[in-house]
C-alpha cells in the first residue's frame, strides 16, 4: 500500500469516525421519550431524502443523463422492496387507552414497550445499512482529493467530519432507544462510518482498471433509490405514529435543510474537478 493511499485512509478514517462523535451526543444524555424519538427520527428522515434527491439522484441524473439516472434510482428502489419484502419487521403497537391499560397491567405495558423498541431496532439497523452506503463515496472523493494535495484532503475530511455527525445521532439514537445499551449504539453508529475508508480501498485498486464511472454513478443512484425507500417505508411511519403528523413533517423539513446546507458546505470544500 503506497504512501498517498495510506494518507488518504488516515483521512477518511478521521472523517468517517466522526460518526462516532455523533453517538457520543446521544449515549451521554438520557434516551428520549416516545413523542421526542418521533422528532428526532422525522430529523433523520429528513437527512436521507436530502442525501437520496438532492445528492445521490440527483448526481446520477447530472452525469449519465435524465433517463438513464431515473432508471437507476428506481432499480434500486424496487431492489429494496423486493428484499424488504423477505424481512420480518415488527408492526407499530397500537395505542392503549387506560381501561385497558388497568386490565393489562404492567405485563401488557412492558409488551407495548417491547414492540415499540423492536420497531424502532429495525429502523436504526436499516437506517445505518443507508448511511453506510451513502459514505462509500465520501471516502473516494477523500481519496481523490488526497491525490491534489494534502491540504485539499485534510480539509475535505474536516468537511466531512462535520457532515457526518448528526449522521451518527441519526443512527445511534434509535439503536440506544430500543437496546438502552450505549455500547451498541456507539458500536453501529462507527461501524456506519467505516464504509468511509472502504471506500478509499476499492477506489485505489479498483476504480482505475475495472469500475467504469458510468457504472459507478448509476450504482450511487441506486443506493439513492434505495435510501429513500428505507426512510419512506420504515423511518417516516415511525416519526408520524410518535410524534404526529404536523410535528413529524416540521422535523423532516429540519433535517432536509440542515443536510442541504451541509452538502453545500462540502461541495465548496472540493475541488472544481472532483465531486461527490
Amino acid at each position: 500500500m503506497d504512501q498517498q493511499v495510506l494518507i488518504a485512509l488516515a483521512l477518511s478514517m478521521l472523517g468517517g469516525l466522526s460518526t462516532s462523535l455523533g453517538a457520543l451526543v446521544v449515549i451521554l444524555n438520557d434516551a428520549p421519550n416516545l413523542k421526542m424519538l418521533g422528532l428526532l427520527q422525522g430529523f433523520a428522515a429528513g437527512l436521507m431524502l436530502s442525501i437520496s434527491f438532492l445528492d445521490l439522484a440527483h448526481n446520477a441524473i447530472n452525469s449519465i443523463g435524465f433517463l438513464k439516472g431515473n432508471v437507476w434510482f428506481f432499480g434500486g428502489v424496487i431492489f429494496f422492496a423486493i428484499v424488504s419484502s423477505f424481512i420480518p419487521e415488527p408492526t407499530l403497537a397500537p395505542a392503549v387507552d387506560g381501561k385497558s391499560k388497568k386490565k393489562s397491567g404492567d405485563a401488557g405495558g412492558k409488551d407495548m414497550l417491547n414492540k415499540h423498541r423492536r420497531q424502532v431496532l429495525f429502523s436504526g439497523i436499516i437506517t445505518a445499512i443507508g448511511i453506510s452506503l451513502h459514505n462509500f463515496p465520501e471516502g473516494m472523493a477523500v481519496f481523490l482529493g488526497s491525490m491534489k494535495g494534502l491540504r485539499v484532503g485534510i480539509n475535505l475530511a474536516f468537511a466531512i467530519a462535520l457532515h457526518n455527525i448528526p449522521e451518527g445521532v441519526a443512527v445511534a439514537l434509535p439503536v440506544y432507544f430500543a437496546t438502552q445499551s450505549k455500547w451498541q449504539a456507539f458500536k453501529l453508529a462507527t461501524l456506519s462510518g467505516l464504509a468511509e475508508p472502504l471506500g478509499v480501498i476499492i477506489v485505489a485498486y479498483l476504480f482505475p482498471s475495472s469500475l467504469n464511472p458510468e457504472i459507478l454513478e448509476g450504482l450511487l443512484g441506486g443506493v439513492g433509490g434505495v435510501m429513500a425507500f428505507l426512510t419512506l417505508h420504515e423511518m417516516l411511519p415511525l416519526a408520524f405514529g410518535y410524534a404526529g403528523p404536523k410535528q413529524a413533517v416540521k422535523a423532516v423539513f429540519l433535517g432536509m435543510a440542515f443536510m442541504s446546507a451541509s452538502l453545500y458546505f462540502l461541495e465548496i470544500s472540493l475541488p472544481k474537478d472532483i465531486s461527490l
